[in-house]
């Protein structure tokens, strides 16, 4: 047995192991947060750690010099524990989870969009109203002459109050009944729920002077990011906003590495609680203690997640999800107590998930295509929302498509040498001045030094590089100057900060190889567009709008997304950016039994396209993996 001591943030963590444990699984059952996007397979370089003292078995990788080698630099997911160790995990490695730029309602921006799609969803027709509601009671005490039970009693009261014909007791509800009537002498605020058959169904009791708001929770499960609100269900007042990392993160970045996990001993457990007891919970027991209320005051939960996430939240068997044909257990489930799932919420609190359309298009899309309102317009739109993966629908008010294209990683920084996710120190914003090939950028957080690239800054420096003339039309090094070298093998590479800039122990740079992985995600984006409105004998004139949502598309260049080909070359002023549509779209599901209505009549009617069985996808694909495409016609605006 040997002793594992992480250094993580100022704080030290232990934790027992057996010589030869693998030191990226040690740390995940020790709860240490540490960046495995690849899910320890080697392939990233992104789980790096510094060893301090002791041993570890661990080979040297093209993603570590022979200097970080030599100061204590080891790829966590490939080190085996041979003494007691103390390692360090840098905060690069730890801050994805804590400190991740997430596409919720925090900002002013966010905040502005939220409000105006609540606005968009009201003007549309689709009114406040959930069937949760809260009735202030009294009674008469019993007597010897009045012995009706206190069930009966209070429900007369009630049905006295609200006009209904049946009122009953939850049995939570009922377990207090006796004890608070008798405390508050017989005058109490009662939690209803209306049911399917207009019957009244009491929730909560508690004393008639309790102000506590009648709560939900609203989730937005991201693969890679969690957003959550806390809701007042009687007025639709956002009480708290909080969101975080999801904590399955540490078992791989997409859905692909996470299903092959939970298939393990033990792995659907593993990643169910890592999603629940690291990510949900805590998010819910923050805004409770900001709202102060208690989490059993929360009495409804909507969640809009990805087809796959749905099935890890709920622990379920997710192998079919991945296979040919691509079975998923459900499209859409109902009937789910947060109480199965150990939430912390109210015993009878309802889970409702946002209904799925296909494998991998899932609540997450048909919650957010529902905010987008495209169904409610005559104008041609396409909803794209660029996230682990690129989820697309298009259409109006007369019909919806959707489809998803596996763009891989590359939108959260994985598959880039210097590739982050958007976390404090993520160069995140950069132009190049065409003639001295120098560089100015912003970072996530104004940090004074960078230490990666997030998603958005990727976009930028190649659209930088090809517009510089540094880089041509396959991403190829073109110029050369003090920021451009090449290795031995004749690869170039683009420096934006010399180590000594960044205060690191290596420099912040682009390579050709990150240059085509890029443009394979990107690639993959675009083609999905226009396979999909290929599909309906159209191409992207016919286009009135390109709603853009999730984590990336709120720092998104559109300029610079056009001219790599990522977006279609279209009127600049077509485009939008809609915030978290997804979470948007469940707040609305929570607070609205109409929209929840629509957006599962938008889920059953709205038509699913696989593009792996659509005939001239993958020519499109190839020919969208240049810049901005082979194709020069299709990108106008563009000057190659």
């Amino acid at each position: 047995m040997v002793l594992i001591t992480f250094k993580v943030n100022g704080s030290e963590v232990h934790i027992n192991a057996n010589e030869g444990d693998n030191l990226l699984s040690a740390a995940q059952r020790a709860n240490v947060a540490i960046d495995a996007p690849c899910s320890g397979n080697g392939a990233c370089g992104k789980c790096r750690v510094k060893l301090i003292s002791g041993e570890l078995d661990s080979p040297k990788t093209r993603h570590i010099t022979d200097d970080e080698y030599a100061q204590g630099w080891r790829l966590s997911c490939l080190s085996k524990v041979i003494s007691d160790v103390v390692v360090e995990v840098p905060d690069i490695a730890s801050a994805y989870k804590s400190r991740m730029r997430v596409a919720d309602i925090s900002s002013p921006k966010e905040l502005e969009i939220f409000n105006q799609t609540k606005a968009e969803i009201e003007a549309a027709g689709i009114g406040f109203g959930n069937g949760l509601s809260a009735v202030t009671v009294a009674m008469d005490a019993p007597t010897n002459d009045d012995t009706m039970p206190d069930n009966e009693r209070a429900a007369w009261a009630i049905q006295a109050a609200t006009g209904a014909e049946k009122v009953t007791f939850t049995f939570h509800a009922l377990k207090k009944l006796a004890r608070v009537l008798r405390d508050s002498d017989f005058n109490v605020r009662c939690v209803l729920e209306a049911q399917p058959d207009g019957a009244l169904s009491v929730m909560d009791v508690m004393p008639a002077d309790a102000t506590t708001p009648v709560a939900g929770l609203v989730v937005d499960l991201g693969t890679t990011s969690v957003a959550a609100l806390l809701v007042d269900m009687e007025s639709g007042r956002v009480l708290a906003k909080a969101s975080t990392g999801n904590g399955q993160i540490r078992y791989g970045a997409d859905v692909i590495n996470r299903i092959i996990e939970s298939g393990r001993d033990g792995g659907s457990q593993r990643l169910q609680q890592a999603v629940i007891d690291e990510s949900i919970r805590p998010l819910a027991q923050e805004m409770c203690a900001a709202a102060g209320i208690g989490m059993k005051n929360v009495y409804r939960m909507c969640l809009a997640g990805n087809t796959t996430m749905n099935h890890l939240l709920l622990g379920l068997f997710s192998e079919p999800v991945r296979m040919e044909p691509y079975i998923p257990s459900f499209f859409h489930c109902d009937d789910i107590r947060t109480s199965s799932l150990h939430m912390g919420l109210h015993p009878d609190a309802k889970l409702i998930l946002a209904p799925n359309i296909g494998s991998y298009v899932g609540g997450d899309i048909t919650a957010g295509a529902f905010a987008s309102m495209l169904w409610d317009k005559e104008e041609m739109a396409l909803f794209i929302d660029l996230g682990t993966n690129g989820e697309l629908v298009f259409g109006n008010s007369e019909f919806l498509m959707s489809c998803a294209c596996s763009a891989g990683p590359a939108f959260e920084g994985g598959d880039i040498s210097c590739g982050m996710r958007a976390t404090d120190g993520a160069i995140d914003a950069m132009t190049i001045d065409a003639d001295t090939m120098e560089p100015r950028f912003t970072t996530i957080g104004n940090t004074e030094h960078p230490v990666g690239i997030c998603g958005s800054g990727i976009i930028d420096i190649i659209a930088e590089l090809f517009k510089a003339k540094i880089i041509n039309g396959k991403g190829k090094f073109s110029r050369e100057g003090r920021r451009v070298r090449f290795d031995e093998n004749g690869m170039g590479e683009y420096i934006i900060a010399f180590k000594e800039e960044t205060g690191g122990v290596r420099d912040v740079s682009i390579n050709e190889v990150d240059i085509d992985n890029f443009i394979r995600a990107k690639g993959a984006i675009f083609s999905a567009t226009m396979t999909m409105l290929g599909s309906m004998g159209m191409d992207p004139s016919v286009l009135d709008h390109v709603y853009v949502a999730g984590g990336i598309g709120s720092g998104i260049n559109m300029r610079n997304a056009v001219t790599i080909g990522m977006l279609p070359d279209i009127d600049l002023d077509h485009f939008s950016y809609i915030g978290n549509s997804s979470l948007s779209g469940a707040y609305a599901m929570l607070t609205s039994d109409a929209a929840r209505a629509k957006v599962d009549e938008l889920a059953t009617t709205m038509t699913y396209l696989e593009l792996s069985t659509e005939p001239g996808y993958m020519d499109s694909f190839v020919g969208a993996c240049f810049l901005p495409h082979t194709d020069a016609n299709l990108f106008p605006s563009v000057e190659v």
